[in-house]
């Protein structure tokens, strides 16, 4: 087993994803991250810790130029942390809008099948063959919340994707597991210091925890030998409202 270790963290510009992305980094990973606008890869480029491609998750072909970037590159990888996502506006489920709900399944779902099916395909192919697919989840992969109804159902899905990959991934050494998040402290959080729907139809302000503690986690999941497995692990504010959310 070649002793560099190569990862791909994609979303990698900002919150958690710019977070695990330095703390892999710092963990001895050599990181790459993506990410949609050019000016922030380029900006956490600078610091020398990661490189940085740009990549729309929601195009296959620009997923596939990527991981054809990282074949010539590195020859491998090793670890991919799915994490490129969105969260839509709140908003009845009767009122949802075709173009809202096609955003957030192209760039939840979609994007993240395109991600794992390449990395799957390079981490097949390779020598030593083998690697590790971490997928981003979320607390609403098990229960939504109100006026979510396309976040909820694309975080659902990825819950399928990550068995399926680790059924499909047996044979070829590939191990694939979830983080499902709840309330990491980061700029899509800030508001919930204000007040969050709930499901009874009122605002109340939610607690949030340290995004350190999310990078601990998926550092920890990263450095299992591929014998081992985190299939799901939840990291949330202990007293967010996610048991008997609902």
């Amino acid at each position: 087993m070649t002793s560099t270790r190569f990862a791909l963290v994609t979303g990698g510009t900002s919150g958690i994803g710019k977070a695990v992305a330095l703390g892999l980094a710092k963990a001895g990973w050599t990181v790459t991250i993506c990410g949609r606008r050019a000016e922030l890869v380029e900006e956490i480029s600078l610091g020398g810790l990661v490189e940085g491609l740009v990549c729309d998750v929601t195009n296959s072909d620009d997923v596939a130029n990527l991981f054809s970037k990282i074949r010539e590159k590195h020859g491998r990888l090793d670890l991919v942390f799915n994490n490129a996502g969105r969260f839509a506006p709140a908003k009845p489920f009767g009122d949802l809008d075709v173009a809202t709900w096609r955003e957030m399944i192209d760039t939840n779902l979609n994007g993240a099948f395109y991600v794992a099916r390449e990395a799957f395909r390079l981490m097949r192919e390779q020598s030593p063959q083998g690697g590790r697919i971490i997928n981003n989840g979320s607390i609403s992969a098990y229960v939504p919340r109100p006026q979510a109804a396309s976040y909820t159902t694309s975080k659902h899905a990825i819950t399928g994707l990550t068995k399926a990959i680790s059924l499909d991934g047996r044979a070829y050494n590939i191990a694939c597991g979830q983080i499902d998040i709840g309330n990491a402290a980061t700029d899509m959080t800030s508001q919930m210091n204000s007040g969050s729907l709930q499901a009874n139809g009122t605002m109340m302000p939610e607690p949030t925890f340290d995004v350190a503690h999310v990078v601990e986690a998926v550092t920890y999941m990263a450095g299992l030998p591929l014998s081992a497995n985190v299939q799901f692990m939840t990291v949330m504010a202990t007293n967010m409202p996610y048991i008997g959310r609902g």
